[in-house]
């Protein structure tokens, strides 16, 4: 009786020549090793640049999520939270390779990729769960109308660049603030540097629990950024006399109209997301690293006499 193969999905971004010639070397080194490499059913063009391959297992159709054992993603942070989508039903971690820029989700650089799959191949990481939020659009008689997650950032905008919008601001069922604004940024520690940050919201290290919620452009005298605990309910209400509508966005992936009178809900969700570390390392070096801060002239703690002479 033989072993059930390992199955491997492989998500990589299919218009970039070097991302495509990164997953054709996944491919091979999983291939090499006995694994079966996964693609994503609906990624035709990922599918079609590596057809000469043959045959390739498809997730859904060939290979149920439940069945992932990891994600090997190849390209930035956009790719990395498709990923996170593809997975989401799952229990697979995600291992990104950066081939974008920041790539502030990604473990590691392309040029380590060999290393990384031998790694990969004998299961030598370690998994980190990330936060997630879920959230849920009331309409106006208090019917949800849709729901979602996100593992960066649930934003409420406007829709229209000319105007504001009006919202009221709610935490754990009581009111905080009304004001006009161009949106509001509901942030986890892992979005915190991403639009969060952006919007000139904290930077919260990954092992706080935590939500940022951060106002755009608000008139308003009180519009600061605020942390709240975790388990906080964040209710973002759209006044009725907005004229307009606003955009409920997930991730920046997936959207939502949101009419006059519409109410967020963004609260924790109970399903996280799973990252593969190959390489666990304080998250202030990994900030210095991704934003090229400037740390010349640092020394260090004074250590004792006692530690200088060991």
């Amino acid at each position: 009786m033989t072993n059930a193969p390992r199955d491997i999905l492989v998500v990589a971004h299919a218009h970039r020549e070097d991302t495509v010639a990164a997953a054709r070397r996944v491919i091979a080194a999983l291939t090499a090793a006995g694994a079966r490499p996964v693609l994503a059913a609906d990624d035709d063009a990922l599918v079609a640049e590596l057809s000469d391959l043959g045959p390739l297992a498809l997730l859904g159709s060939d290979v149920p999520v439940a069945d992932v054992e990891i994600a090997i993603v190849l390209g930035g942070d956009g790719t990395i939270l498709r990923a996170a989508e593809l997975v989401r039903d799952g229990t697979a971690p995600i291992l990104g390779i950066n081939m974008g820029h920041v790539g502030f989700l990604a473990e590691i650089e392309a040029d380590v990729i060999d290393d990384a799959m031998r790694r990969v191949i004998a299961r030598d990481y370690e998994v980190e769960e990330r936060m997630t939020l879920s959230a849920r659009v009331k309409d106006a008689d208090g019917t949800v109308i849709y729901e979602t997650w996100a593992l960066n950032e649930a934003t409420v905008e406007k829709a229209s660049r000319e105007r504001m919008m009006e919202v009221v601001i709610e935490i754990d069922g009581r009111p905080l603030s009304t004001f006009g604004c161009d949106g509001v940024v509901v942030s986890t520690p892992t979005g915190s540097t991403a639009y969060n940050f952006s919007a000139g919201g904290p930077v919260i290290w990954p092992t706080v629990e935590a939500l940022a919620v951060v106002p755009l452009s608000a008139h308003a005298l009180f519009a600061r950024p605020l942390v709240v605990g975790p388990e906080a309910a964040i209710a973002i209400e759209v006044l009725a006399r907005t004229d307009g509508i606003g955009i409920l966005w997930a991730d920046g992936r997936r959207s939502h109209d949101l009419p006059p009178g519409a109410r967020v809900v963004v609260r924790r969700s109970d399903i996280p997301v799973r990252l593969a570390r190959l390489h666990p390392a304080p998250f202030t070096d990994r900030l210095v690293r991704k934003f090229q801060l400037p740390v010349t002239g640092w020394r260090g703690p004074v250590r004792s006499h006692a530690r200088e002479a060991e």
